[in-house]
This record gives C-alpha cells, sequence and structure tokens, in this order.
C-alpha cells in the first residue's frame, strides 16, 4: 500500500476550510491571500483566460478553418455495436437503437461500418456509409434510408439574392444614363428641325416667284408700278432742270 492509495473511511466527514481563525491554521492573518495586490481585495474576479497582461494562450496558437453553422451531427452506430447487442432483433429504427443505448437522443443515426456483422437485421436510418450497406445486405438483411432530417436542408444563399438586388439598380442606372443621352440627341435635333423650316418656306416662295416669271414675261406692269413710274420721271426733270435766277443773269 501506498499513500496515494489512502482514502477516507466511508462515512466519514471532513470540516470545511475556515480562514482567518488564527495562525495555528495556517490560514490565519491574511487567510491566504498574501500580502497587498489585486487578488489580496475584496471584490476580485478574475477573467478567464488572463494571464497577468502577458499574450494568452489563446490569442498565441494560431487559428485554421472555421465552424459550419449548418452542419448536420450525426449520432454513429457501428455495424459490429449491432452484432454485439445479440438482444436486439427485428427491425432497428433510431428509436430502438436509442432505448438501446447505441445512439443519441435529437440527433439522426448514421450506421458506418466499423466492425463485422454475422446476422440478418433490418436497420432504419437517416443514412449509411457505402460499405456499411454492403455488410448489412451481405449478411442477409436489409437498408431502410429515412427521411432526411430537416436540418440537411441547405438554407437559400443570401449572396446571391444581395447580388441580384445590386445587379437590378445597376441595370436601372444604365437604362436611366441611356434614356438621358438620348433625351439631348432629340432635343438637338428638334431645334435643327426648326432652323431648316423657315429655310425651305424661302426655297418655295423663290421657286413660286420663279415660276411666275417664266409664265408671264410680256405681262403689262401692275397698276400699282404706274404711280412709282411718274414719281422716278418728275425726280429727273428737277435734278437737268436749270435755276431761274441763272437764265435772267444772262
Amino acid at each position: 500500500m501506498k499513500l496515494h492509495d489512502l482514502s477516507p473511511a466511508k462515512g466519514s466527514k471532513k470540516d470545511r476550510k475556515r480562514v482567518g481563525r488564527g495562525p495555528g491554521s495556517g490560514l490565519g492573518k491574511t487567510a491566504g491571500r498574501g500580502h497587498k495586490g489585486q487578488k489580496s481585495r475584496a471584490g476580485y474576479s478574475r477573467r478567464p483566460g488572463f494571464e497577468g497582461g502577458q499574450m494568452p494562450l489563446i490569442r498565441r496558437v494560431p487559428k485554421r478553418g472555421f465552424t459550419n453553422i449548418f452542419r448536420t451531427s450525426y449520432s454513429v452506430v457501428n455495424v459490429g455495436d449491432l452484432s454485439a447487442r445479440t438482444d436486439l432483433e427485428g427491425t432497428l429504427g433510431p428509436d430502438e437503437l436509442r432505448a438501446a443505448g447505441l445512439a443519441r437522443h435529437n440527433r439522426p443515426v448514421k450506421i458506418l461500418a466499423k466492425g463485422e456483422i454475422d446476422r440478418a437485421v433490418n436497420v432504419v436510418a437517416h443514412k449509411f456509409s457505402k460499405a456499411a450497406k454492403e455488410k448489412i445486405e451481405a449478411a442477409g438483411g436489409t437498408v431502410e434510408l429515412l427521411d432526411p432530417p430537416a436540418e440537411e436542408e441547405a438554407p437559400k444563399p443570401k449572396k446571391k439574392a444581395k447580388a441580384a438586388k445590386k445587379e437590378e439598380p445597376k441595370a436601372e442606372k444604365k437604362e436611366a444614363k441611356a434614356d438621358k443621352k438620348e433625351e439631348p440627341k432629340a432635343e438637338k435635333e428638334e431645334p435643327k428641325a426648326k432652323k431648316a423650316a423657315p429655310k425651305a418656306k424661302k426655297a418655295k416662295k423663290e421657286e413660286a416667284k420663279a415660276d411666275a416669271a417664266t409664265e408671264s414675261p410680256d405681262e403689262p406692269a401692275e397698276a400699282g408700278d404706274e404711280p412709282k413710274a411718274e414719281a422716278e420721271a418728275a425726280d429727273e426733270e428737277t435734278t437737268t432742270a436749270p435755276p431761274e435766277d441763272e437764265e435772267q443773269g444772262q
């Protein structure tokens, strides 16, 4: 027998630890807290992972990978476990396996191929490995696959929806830009058409005058032109006639 083999007798009780009750107990005066410092003060609580200010272990260790929040955790049952439990007969489903203590509660069941099976068993589970299925069927048993649990259904990707939402405004912006570019072009073309309209009218008038002149070149002048001709003849006579004072002097 060694010291580490010794243990208190059954039914014996040990007095609870009482601190600050004199030096004879070994926990008097400072009551095991030592002199001064943060740990000796009342109300001190140590934060988990705190190492006095130095870089804590959780930050010193490199990190890899990530945790998949959509992962489905299965309760694993091996073929060898089914073979060892001779008391289990007939159809073995998740409820029977849980009742026998082979599977955990509130988890889908998965059958794996570790071990050997030498008797026919009808197994019903959520998932089977290829090797486990072959072993059960080779022993004369059957395999029935249950519907996958609701947790296995992958959620709809949100990023694609966001990307689609982002693409919609982009397409709208492009259309708006194209419309804006087309509008000034139409506006520029409108004044050009307005400027061209009076020119066309003038050209039409000139063509009409030219046609009228070619059709009647020998016709007499209109009645409104006669007074103008008489006035021009009178002006010529006044300019050519000498003044009366000069005639009298001669």
